[in-house]
């Protein structure tokens, strides 16, 4: 290896470029340093030895004892160990969302919604529900604060999650008049129309569900204006909650209704009312309310709404006892279900054209169709076929035209200003001898007779034909049932305590006089009204905020009361009082002008005598009773020929409004509040 002496020697750079002091200067020296003079060629410094004479020192790194002592690097393990946990969790999460999304149509988030909102709600009531609130945020309104906030939450969380969150939201709304008056404001936004699904959520419903033929294979239709083949609308005329309908003509002229599930609900259903029952179990052991007994009941029923083979049969069955039963058939018509065009999630009916039930005016004004003309399509004539040369060259022209149906107004006049030119008494006659007819002798009643469910057509005569739809929530009373039940609405209106309490205690009520009024919806006077003087006693000298707790604490015993034998409690209670509390709410809409109480009391009665299951002496026996049960409601008639006389000299209101007035009195002895019309709003 080479000595250090055998490389080139040069000066240092740091000797070059800062002279030490015995430096010689050449002598050719300028007043001014200048680059020649100070720096001669650094390539000639580099070949030579340098000026300074010394040996070549290269620059060298320190050496390894000069830096001290070795310190270990930095160690970053524990923001490692979290950085995963976030990953990990992220990825579990993120995975767990789209499964969700996906596969169950966000229902476990839907659930987890449910819970947080119920335990918020169960919570707040714990904690505040109290004659003198405790001084925290949210407080100091007390009780009704309390009810606001707890109303709008639970609303929120039903309109967001929609689906059956909307038909439990519309099942409380019809019974909010035993609920805070804050409640009873917020739900009756309940019955508005729900958004409808794209088309191509149609499609893919149709597919499934008939083996991957498409629409136009199904129907027969076609959406290019093809010669030979019907029409249909892409465009929903009407949505609800679980499914929304499409208009559409077959090939062979008949024009349908073609109802379609939303294909979220098939996903959602289960998860929703496992958390329907949850809650429900949490708030009767939390509030020590017997609620959870009916939960059962009530899910099978939103379950079988959803199952539109069931509806086909409810439909069927129904149509049957109709036309079967004299006193109805020609009154009041059920559209028959097409069932080679139907499905669990598609049902095809008969398209209905008539003025729905909530349309007043449209049913009562004048009619303009000319004289002995009648409503299109009564008893199930064929509509009048449209152009469909002119509507194909439509299609043709735009594909995406969204409104084919003819609108077929003409009895409205030029004008447009006609209507049915009903009789709203007529009107009222047919829908309560329909609904009395279900209860009482048929034993299949549709619960969900709202206004959207029914329309009104007029015959030839120039009277009504009733049209009942949406044949999804049905209950079946057994025959012992049903001739109990007759005799205890027979027993209400004779004020036969006796009876009225025998009967109650059979189905494990505690307290028939609350019972009974629940069940006339107006005040029972054949009672001693104990309960409402007790609690008169107690609130005696009572704030306002201390009368209100009172008052609803009492109602919380009632209700233990009212079901204190759960296994006795006949369950389909709950859904007949849904029909009832509807009806009631319909004939007050039309001005009250028939005596519900006493039409219904007559069906009852008659029941009693007519059933073909009772030996025929009893059904002498009962015939006999009628007779003199006539006499007795005489008096109801003249109570309600009473009220109708203000009303038409415009000194009252119809008899629906006076008893639903005299029953918010009543009621508050009861602990119940009773605020506004079922459909306000």
């Amino acid at each position: 290896m080479a000595s250090a002496s055998s490389y080139p020697r040069c000066q240092s750079l740091a000797s070059y470029l800062i002279p030490s002091a015995s430096t010689t200067w050449p002598r050719r020296t300028s007043r001014f340093l200048t680059a020649s003079n100070f720096r001669p060629p650094l390539r000639r410094l580099l070949n030579t030895g340098g000026t300074s004479g010394g040996p070549f020192s290269p620059l060298l790194p320190p050496s390894p004892a000069s830096l001290g002592a070795p310190r270990p690097a930095r160690s970053y393990r524990r923001t490692a160990k979290w950085t995963r946990r976030v990953l990990i969790l992220s990825a579990v999460f993120g995975t767990g969302y789209l499964i969700d999304r996906q596969l169950y149509a966000s229902g476990i988030a839907r659930s987890l919604q449910t819970f947080g909102t119920g335990l918020l709600v169960a919570a707040d009531y714990k904690i505040n529900f109290r004659p003198k609130p405790l001084p925290i945020i949210g407080s100091k309104a007390g009780i009704p604060e309390l009810h606001r906030r707890s109303a709008e939450r639970l609303f929120d969380l039903l309109r967001h999650n929609g689906g059956l969150y909307l038909k439990i939201g519309q099942a409380i709304a019809m019974q909010s008049a035993v609920l805070p008056p804050e409640f009873q404001k917020m739900f009756a936004r309940m019955f508005d129309d729900a958004p409808q699904d794209e088309w191509e959520a149609v499609e893919k419903v149709i597919r499934e569900d008939f083996g991957g033929r498409s629409v136009e294979e199904v129907f027969g239709v076609s959406f290019a204006g093809v010669e030979g083949k019907g029409v249909m609308e892409r465009t929903a005329r009407a949505s609800a909650s679980v499914a929304q309908v499409h208009w559409a003509r077959l090939p062979d002229g008949r024009e349908v209704a073609v109802k379609i599930q939303k294909p979220a609900i098939r996903k959602q259903i289960k998860w929703d009312l496992w958390a329907f029952k949850v809650v429900m179990r949490v708030y009767t052991w939390w509030f020590d309310l017997p609620m959870y007994s009916m939960v059962p009941f009530v899910t099978e029923r939103l379950m079988l709404e959803t199952d539109f083979v069931n509806e086909a049969k409810n439909s069927q069955v129904m149509r049957q006892l109709v036309n079967e039963e004299p006193s109805l058939r020609g009154r009041v018509y059920v559209p028959p279900v097409y069932e080679e065009l139907s499905s669990p999630r598609v049902l095809t009916t008969e398209w209905i054209e008539g003025v729905r039930f909530n349309d007043k005016e449209g049913m009562t004004r004048p009619w303009r169709g000319g004289y002995g003309n009648y409503s299109m399509g009564i008893h199930g004539e064929k509509l009048p076929s449209p152009n469909m040369a002119e509507l194909r060259r439509k299609i043709q022209e735009n594909p995406n035209l969204q409104s084919l149906k003819p609108e077929r107004t003409d009895w409205k006049g030029h004008r447009g200003t006609g209507g049915l030119g009903l009789s709203a008494k007529d009107v009222m006659q047919t829908m309560i001898d329909l609904f009395s007819a279900q209860i009482f002798q048929f034993g299949v009643i549709h619960c969900d007779p709202h206004p959207g469910n029914l329309f009104v057509r007029r015959l030839p005569n120039g009277k009504p034909e009733l049209v009942l739809i949406d044949h999804g929530l049905y209950v079946y009373m057994s025959d012992k049932f049903r001739h109990d039940y007759g005799r205890f609405w027979k027993a209400l209106m004779t004020f036969d305590n006796k009876e009225i309490s025998e009967i109650a205690e059979g189905w494990g009520v505690k307290g028939a006089e609350m019972f009974a009024s629940a069940t006339l919806m107006r005040p029972y006077e054949g009672g001693d009204k104990k309960m409402q003087k007790e609690l008169l006693k107690v609130m005696e000298n009572k704030t306002a905020s201390e009368r209100s707790y009172e008052m609803q604490r009492k109602m919380k015993q009632g209700i233990r009361d009212m079901l204190q034998d759960e296994d006795k409690w006949p369950k389909e209670l709950i859904f007949i009082s849904r029909n009832m509390r509807i009806v009631q709410a319909n004939n007050a809409f039309m001005g009250s002008p028939v005596n519900r109480i006493k039409i219904m009391g007559e069906w009852a009665s008659r029941s009693l005598f007519q059933d073909k299951n009772l030996p025929w002496r009893e059904r002498v026996t009962n015939a006999w009773k009628h007779f003199l049960f006539k006499g007795v409601i005489f008096l109801s008639d003249v109570v309600f020929w009473f009220f109708r006389l203000k009303q038409l000299l415009g000194y009252g209101k119809g008899m629906e409004d006076e008893v639903e007035e005299r029953l918010r009195e009543a009621a508050k002895d009861f602990g119940i509040e009773l605020q506004h019309d079922v459909f306000a709003g």
